[in-house]
């Protein structure tokens, strides 16, 4: 059975399961941007994908590999899920640019410059000082935007992102984050990215992780949904949409494993705290992907028409894959 409405969600990193991937269905969502790369090196990050062609196997009812935008709209029509892969790092491609096009034959579609830290590539929004995007960075942007592979800068810092808009000859996006207007948290991204996003025609994926939230978890519907208007009135109604960056059935070391990976010594809180180091709680409008609809009716009862509701839950995101996916 077809959905009814196109839901896009640009970025989830559950503990993947049969449970999950029907939650994924029973919520309406015609495709998920899934994280399989955190700190991977390419030899590991193919395991992931070998992990992932069992799930393709084994739940080839619910879902499959989406490689474009087509494969949105034949998810929709079949009440199926197209899975688009992403990277929250670039150390897949190692050193070497030609990892890049391999990348995106594998299946990639969004590949983060950096993940908090200082890279290859550019610079992460933990570090204190932001000298933007490297040389090397400027070349594998060229190449991502020659194969068809997004430049993500989701947990890139400022100067970084802001380069990374004007060096880049096709939009970019931030998958999930929110305004710093509204919570000013690291990760979050200030009015100058905004207004820099809405004029390239790049898209910002709004976050429910609670650290990114204005009163984390408990933050209100109306709160979140408010905050996408005032949003709208920087970036457009077109530029925007939703990317839960939900991390669902996780267990704590995974989000230790997520700050920390093998880079230090010492034990990295990130948006967290000594005193609280774990997953926090989801706030209770979202608890997994069957909520989706409350983020759809959220932005109806604050005033949203139906057209610009359909906009923000999927359809920008669709249009989107159809100009970023294919190759030049």
């Amino acid at each position: 059975m077809a959905h009814p409405s196109l839901f896009i969600d640009a970025l989830q990193y559950n503990n993947w399961s049969e449970e999950i991937f029907k939650q994924i269905n029973q919520g309406g969502l015609s495709a998920v941007h899934v994280t399989i790369c955190y700190h991977e090196d390419f030899q590991e990050m193919v395991q992931n994908v070998i992990d992932w062609n069992r799930r393709f196997e084994d739940y080839s009812n619910l879902i499959f590999l989406g490689r474009t935008a087509a494969d949105v709209r034949k998810a929709q029509k079949e009440g199926r899920t197209a899975i688009f892969f992403g990277y929250q790092n670039c150390s897949p491609i190692e050193d070497h640019i030609g990892l890049v096009e391999v990348c995106h034959q594998l299946g990639a579609r969004f590949m983060q410059l950096t993940y908090n830290n200082q890279s290859l590539l550019g610079t992460g929004c933990y570090e204190e000082n932001d000298p933007g995007i490297t040389r090397m960075g400027k070349q594998v942007i060229k190449e991502m935007n020659r194969v068809g592979l997004v430049v993500d800068m989701s947990h890139s810092s400022e100067r970084s992102t802001l380069e990374a808009i004007e060096i880049s000859e096709r939009p970019i996006a931030i998958t999930h984050a929110n305004p710093t207007f509204w919570h000013p948290a690291l990760r979050n991204k200030s009015n100058e990215v905004l207004k820099a996003l809405g004029e390239s025609n790049s898209m910002l994926g709004f976050s429910v992780y609670p650290h990114h939230l204005k009163d984390g978890s408990d933050c209100t519907l109306e709160s979140f949904c408010n905050m996408i208007a005032d949003t709208a009135e920087i970036m457009g109604m077109n530029n925007i949409g939703i990317g839960t960056d939900l991390c669902q059935n996780q267990p704590d070391s995974v989000v230790e494993w997520m700050r920390n990976g093998t880079w230090t010594n010492d034990r990295d809180f990130g948006e967290g705290s000594a005193s609280f180091a774990g997953f926090p709680d989801q706030p209770e409008w979202f608890r997994d992907n069957r909520d989706f609809v409350n983020i759809s009716n959220g932005l109806k009862s604050i005033g949203f028409s139906e057209n610009d509701v359909e906009l923000v839950m999927g359809k920008n995101w669709l249009n989107f894959f159809d100009v970023s996916f294919e190759s030049l």
